[in-house]
Order: structure tokens, then sequence, then C-alpha cells
């Protein structure tokens, strides 16, 4: 079978070894898949080792057998791929032993993949293949930074920095759907009229004057995953004693606090990384319920996963890229 691989320091695709279902376990025939920035680190952080690995953490496809011991899943079944491995009840942290689907095992840039059976869930019925296969990580991961940590309600108002990212287009959509209002930032004006025609009720140049501009606003909750670069311009528009949760940081990953000045405002922050089976599950029935479609920018091939890799690097992209596999 075909896979996109890193090994021996580079990227390339291969062909790997067809893998079969074992005890508890389902053999997924991959038709579409999800690229993350992850992905994109995980070269460096392999270095030169040279197995091959294949990448990837979203995906979703066909059932195509089941091995023994699994009776809730059939060949047929169209389903998505929970990235999140070893977290399935929601609590404060994840437990020992998560980890994400792409390292250390193989991922979903591939034609089939192996994986436990209560790894999958049931593909949304009115999503397409490729919208099905960008959803699970960042649509997880907003979803848990939102509500589980976030906890947006009805007539809060969130801001969110950077509005072209898979994650914040989520974002926009979730706090809509709740009756929210959203307010994000972007350097680049397409993106920022994109946010708008999703949802979003105010869009703000990245460069412009940010406490000007929403000084007639209360920012209840602030999402963060830019990082140092837009950290403390996010606190100085929260509301006293308001929430900011961090996910992610695409700039850099320190960033000097004002302790007193933070302490002085009470304000409450979070960490978020990813989320448990349950929480993926309360997102599906979100997303089932307000018949929510995945933002995809572009969908390549397999044979073009370098190039789509290349494409999300450069950062233009406004939601998800995905690759198609199969048919």
């Amino acid at each position: 079978m075909k896979a996109f691989v890193h090994e021996q320091g580079g990227m390339k695709l291969r062909e790997m070894n067809e893998p079969f279902a074992d005890h508890g376990q389902v053999l997924v025939s991959i038709r579409a898949a999800g690229l993350n920035r992850r992905d994109l680190s995980i070269p460096k952080r392999r270095g030169d080792k040279t197995d091959p690995l294949i990448l990837g953490s979203d995906g979703a496809g066909v059932i195509e057998s089941v091995g023994e011991g699994v009776s809730e899943l059939s060949v047929g079944d169209e389903v998505i791929i929970n990235p999140a491995l070893g977290w399935e009840k929601n609590s404060d942290a994840p437990p020992e032993g998560f980890d994400i689907l792409g390292m250390p095992d193989h991922g979903t840039f591939t034609e089939k993949i192996v994986l436990p059976a209560g790894q999958v869930e049931p593909k949304p019925e009115h999503m397409t293949r490729e919208e099905a296969g960008v959803l699970a990580l960042a649509g997880l991961t907003g979803f848990r930074a939102l509500f589980t940590k976030g906890e947006l309600k009805e007539g809060d108002t969130v801001f969110i920095p950077g509005a072209g990212s898979g994650v914040a287009t989520y974002l926009i959509q979730f706090a809509k759907n709740v009756g929210a209002r959203v307010i994000v930032t972007s350097r680049s004006e397409e993106k920022r009229q994109q946010a708008e025609s999703l949802g979003a009720d105010m869009t703000l140049d990245t460069n412009s004057d940010w406490p000007e501009e929403l000084k007639n606003e209360t920012i209840d909750l602030v999402i963060e995953s830019v990082g140092r670069a837009t950290f403390n311009r996010s606190l100085d528009v929260l509301k006293k004693g308001g929430r900011i949760v961090v996910f992610g940081a695409t700039t850099e990953d320190t960033v000097n606090l004002n302790l007193r000045k933070f302490f002085y405002g009470q304000y409450q922050l979070f960490g978020s990384t990813m989320g448990s089976r349950e929480e993926l599950q309360a997102m599906l029935e979100h997303v089932t319920k307000h018949k929510m479609h995945p933002v995809v920018d572009r969908t390549f091939l397999l044979d073009e996963a370098q190039d789509a890799m290349d494409y999300l690097g450069e950062g233009k992209q406004f939601g998800k890229v995905a690759l198609r596999i199969s048919e």
C-alpha cells in the first residue's frame, strides 16, 4: 500500500506492508486525511531515524475488516479516526500514556490503517469524506478549549487572535452555534472577510490598536494559540476576571508576564491540549445537531502530499488542508 512517511531525515511517498486487524482492532480503508501543523514538526523531532513512520493524525474512511472480539462495528461502516490515544474519560489533564496518532505510531497518510475499535467514531452523515477527514484533531482541540476549559455560554464574547487557522474556523462556528459573540484578528483582509462569512461578528487587523478598537466591547474569554506575538496584547483586552485559554504557540513559546498586573486583574489562565473520547463524542453530537461543515481550504491527492505539506507550511490557508486518499 502507498503511504507518505518520514525516514532518514526526509519525507517521501513509498510502499508499506498492508496491516491486518487483530483481536479488538479494525482495519480502516482511508478515504481522506487532514493535515495539521503537528505534521510539519515531526521530521525535526525524529531527526535521522531510519525506520519509516507514516505521518498524519486525522482521517476518515470505511471499515474493511474487523478483528475478533469487535461487535460494535461492521465492515462497510463509515468512520472518522480519533487521534487522541489513551484518553477515554474527560479529565482536567490527559492521563499518563496519552499520545497523538502519527508519532510514535503510524498515522493516516496511507491507504489503510489498523486501530483499536475504540479509536473510531461514526462519520457525521451530512459531511463529505474530506470534511470528516479534517475534523477530529482541530475540532476536538477547539471544542475542549472553548467549552470544557473556557466555559463559553450564550451571550459571552470570545476573542480569537489568528482567524485563518484550522482550529479558529471551528471556534468561530462552535461559538456562534451557542449564541456567543465572536471577534477575531488577522493580518489578511481576505481572511477577515472569510471569517465574517463564517459568522464572526467583528474582525480586526492584527496590527491595529486592539484596546482602542475594542473599547466598547467586553471580552469574557480569549482563546490563544499564537504565543508571544499576541499573548500580552490579548490579555490587555480581556475583562478583569476573564478567562484566557492557551492551546498552542505558533510563534515563540516563552511569554513575559507581568504577575502584578495579572493577579490584580484576577485573570484566569488555562492550558488545553486535544481532548478525551467523551469530548470528541460531544463535539460530534454538536456538529451533527448544527449541521456544521468544516472549512476545507484545499484538497490534494496522496501523491501530492509533499505539495500539501509545503502549502500548509506557508500559512496562507483559511481552514484545513486535506488529502484525498481514495474514492
